[in-house]
């Protein structure tokens, strides 16, 4: 009987190109694109405590079918021609999703469930079948890991079929299982559980694929603010509003990027376990920086409509909680990749906690100045304290 020919979808570990993030996940990562910009409009429209856990919600699904996509192209090769199908259909099926979310709590919550599902189940399916020659390993980490999202998936597609307060429980219920999966090591009863050991991860990859969504999400704060001054009269208040929101991504960009992209990159291509830093700074400590832009970005847009407000919470919840989410993140981030969490984060979270007692007595343009100056003076904190150190390069 003739031997089957091995499937060769994987990339080639120690090669040039082993680690490099292709055209073609750039081009899938466009979607994503659509997705922050559905965030934070439905965010910025249902500006409730509801309405927050929706977006909220919704957000951590949207980072976890993106998470779930650069762990698997980190092994699997996108110039090879089943791995490109893949991530093609997966791109329609991301643009159904991103296109349900301003209705996902309302007509189109089976189609956001089902759409989820199938990227999350069928990229799994594909994986565990493209390494079933090449890696037993693998194969029974994915063959658990679609055990855990088919589970995820009932509550996911029972929650579309039900209303209101119902779906929104069946759904928090699903993205709960989703996430604890890698902390318990996806365990299936009579399959056990995977270990950090067993991820043998690209560091420069992963760092790599997680910075350039950091730039999507950054991208959308900035055409936020762009969109909204081109809307409005030209005034001296819009001005210094729109030049607020710019500095305040622009610092963002310099916290994530000048010290901590390139520290994590380093660490997780240099460690004995890669998968256990992976799992922590990229998968789950990426959560509240994405999370603190999309907040910002509404926090410019209410900086923009409601300039002179005062005394409002939600409000001061999204000008302040943005930057401090944005903070926590780079602060957990950084933590995990250098064994030493920064001061200067620190100190920026307690000047946000000791802004919130005067912000109520202060107009939301004015509080939004103040925040974006603790971000300055973190990251100048950051470059003192740090760039007399040597950073090691890379990525290339």
């Amino acid at each position: 009987m003739a031997t089957p020919k091995q499937r060769n979808w994987l990339r080639t570990k120690g090669t040039p190109g082993g680690s490099r993030v292709t055209f073609l996940e750039l081009f899938f990562d466009l979607v994503f694109v659509f997705s922050i910009s559905q965030l934070s409009h439905a965010l910025a429209a249902h500006y409730t405590p509801l309405g927050a856990l929706e977006a909220g919600l919704m957000t951590f699904a949207v980072w976890w079918v993106w998470i779930f996509t650069a762990w698997v192209t980190n092994w699997l090769d996108p110039d090879k021609m089943p791995v490109r199908g893949m991530l093609v259909v997966l791109m329609l099926l991301g643009l159904v999703l991103s296109a349900s979310i301003p209705e996902a709590f309302g007509d189109k919550g089976l189609l956001f469930a089902c759409a989820y599902v199938a990227m999350q189940v069928g990229r799994s399916v594909f994986m565990a079948y493209a390494v079933k020659q090449a890696s037993s390993l693998h194969y029974r980490n994915f063959i658990r890991i679609c055990a855990w999202l088919i589970v995820s998936g009932v509550f996911w597609i029972a929650g579309g079929l039900l209303e209101h307060e119902a779906r929104l429980v069946a759904w928090l219920v699903a993205i709960a299982i989703e996430y604890a999966g890698p902390a318990s090591g996806f365990f299936v009863p009579g399959l056990g559980k995977s270990t950090a050991a067993d991820w043998d991860v690209s560091g420069a990859h992963m760092a790599e694929r997680c910075a350039l969504f950091i730039i999507i999400c950054l991208g959308e704060a900035i055409l936020v603010s762009g969109r909204t001054f081109s809307e409005l009269p030209f005034s001296t208040l819009t001005a210094v509003v729109f030049a607020t929101g710019f500095i305040g991504t622009v610092t963002m960009w310099w916290l994530y990027f000048r010290f901590g992209h390139e520290r994590a990159a380093h660490r997780i291509e240099h460690d004995e376990t890669p998968g256990s830093i992976a799992r922590q700074a990229f998968t789950y400590a990426h959560i509240p920086i994405l999370a603190g832009i999309i907040v910002h970005a509404v926090a410019v847009e209410f900086m923009f409509s409601h300039p002179h407000e005062t005394g409002d919470l939600g409000v001061i919840a999204a000008v302040l909680g943005g930057s401090g989410l944005f903070l926590a993140g780079n602060l957990w981030f950084k933590g995990a990749t250098s064994r030493k969490p920064p001061l200067s984060h620190f100190a920026g979270l307690v000047l946000l906690i000791l802004l919130a007692f005067v912000a109520p007595f202060i107009e939301v343009y004015v509080m939004g100045m103040l925040a974006t100056f603790v971000l300055i003076v973190v990251a100048a904190w950051e470059y003192r304290s740090l760039s007399a150190q040597p950073v090691t390069h890379t990525l290339h």
